[in-house]
């Protein structure tokens, strides 16, 4: 066990920027001992940050390679753009670096089994920082269901319902680099945005320990929101104006598990809407979980809604519990700052991952699986199998508090 580790950090923009600069920082047991961006200014910001909070000023360098070669790096932190992922996560797998990678999907389901090729010859530990597997409600689902509080798990549903016109896709118009996610938009039509929920609802269903995504349909409305959006605020010379997208505006994707369970997955990020929501539902067989009512409701209990502060009081998962004490800190209430020490306590430990690399790039799939489903008009299209069977008889997973599967 290290007492504490060097990290390589690739990726300085608005979202690496944060991650760093408001749950790393704060981190005594971690030295950010260099960074890599294309932009310096962006590693400026970022090194300031550190040395704000009394770190060494870090190593600062255009070239990730750098980092990968380097001693002085015990494991490397991506944050960059989806599209660089692939290659950034295989060179540093080759490098022996243990890797957490910020959420994203592939277009090519070949990047999926090019990484797994990778990962199962080198053995080093890869990990999705999907935050949302380690939300207040999130892991309340998974406490109760591991006590039986819910009974044998039936459905779930989840998405990303989040209007990303003006916080995220046209957030800086005057950026003479357009958010990348536009070219995605009007390039494929798929389910772009699944991890959130699907991560979350993967380990409520064991999914690659016990059980797999079989299968899965998937079916989009028409693009329109893009195209009103950009005509009604920008004008008739426009690079944006010019633009024609193919996302739908609502893609739902329907998949069914091994164990018999179905998942119900929506996409909505395109039209007007009144909040923010991840719509997490779990049912089953005595009682269920659901995010749009607030709502906790076990067998015998009277029809209510909107009992879920109430219900965190008795079934808060123990991890939260013991957070609730703690200084808070990092984005995104908290998610931001657990799911990086998830990381960091398996490299310090020597362990595997609580999202493993089957995890990731069974996430990492669902869009172009999608996308696949939606050019044959919904038609059903196979999850692969990137255990290669052992989701049916799995080395145990690590254990200790960040576990998602004990």
């Amino acid at each position: 066990m290290k007492d504490r580790i060097n990290i390589g950090y690739i990726g300085c923009g608005r979202r690496g920027f944060r991650v760093l600069s408001q749950a790393l920082a704060y981190m005594d047991d971690i030295t950010i001992t260099m960074l890599c961006d294309l932009h310096p200014q962006r590693m400026e910001a970022a090194a300031n940050a550190l040395t704000e909070q009394g770190k060494p000023m870090p190593t600062m360098t255009d070239n990730y390679q750098d980092l990968l070669q380097s001693p002085d790096v015990d494991a490397i932190v991506i944050m960059t753009d989806w599209h660089s992922h692939k290659q950034l996560i295989l060179d540093a797998l080759m490098a022996g670096k243990p890797t957490a990678v910020e959420v994203g999907c592939t277009y090519d389901i070949r990047d999926c089994f090019d990484i797994i090729d990778v990962y199962e010859r080198t053995g080093t530990p890869l990990m999705m920082l999907e935050n949302c597997c380690y939300s207040r409600r999130e892991m309340m689902a998974l406490h109760m269901a591991a006590q039986g509080a819910l009974g044998e798990i039936v459905h779930c549903t989840g998405g990303y319902h989040h209007n990303l016109l003006e916080r995220e896709l046209f957030f800086d118009i005057d950026n003479p680099v357009r958010h990348y996610r536009l070219d995605d938009y009007a390039q494929h039509n798929c389910e772009q945005y699944p991890t959130h929920e699907l991560g979350p609802i993967c380990k409520l269903l064991h999914i690659n320990r016990g059980n797999r995504l079989v299968s899965l349909s998937s079916f989009s409305s028409k693009a329109r929101g893009l195209k009103a959006y950009t005509e009604a605020h920008f004008p008739d010379d426009s690079e944006f104006r010019q633009m024609e997208f193919i996302q739908g505006d609502i893609v739902t994707t329907c998949i069914t598990c091994a164990g018999g369970e179905t998942i119900v997955l929506t996409l909505d990020t395109t039209l007007p809407r009144s909040h923010y929501s991840r719509n997490f539902t779990v049912r089953g067989t005595k009682g269920m979980i659901s995010e749009e009512g607030r709502t906790v409701y076990l067998e015998g209990m009277p029809e209510q809604t909107g009992n879920e502060d109430e219900m965190y009081a008795l079934w808060q998962h123990p991890l939260h519990r013991e957070f609730a004490t703690e200084e808070k800190k990092g984005t995104h209430n908290g998610m931001d700052w657990l799911v990086t020490r998830a990381f960091i306590e398996s490299v310090k430990a020597g362990t595997n991952t609580p999202i493993d690399a089957y995890d990731t790039v069974t996430w990492m799939a669902i869009a172009a699986l999608s996308e696949q489903s939606i050019r044959q008009n919904g038609a059903p299209v196979e999850v692969p199998d990137f255990t290669g069977g052992k989701w049916q008889n799995r080395e145990p997973a690590a254990k200790g508090k960040y576990s998602l599967d004990y």
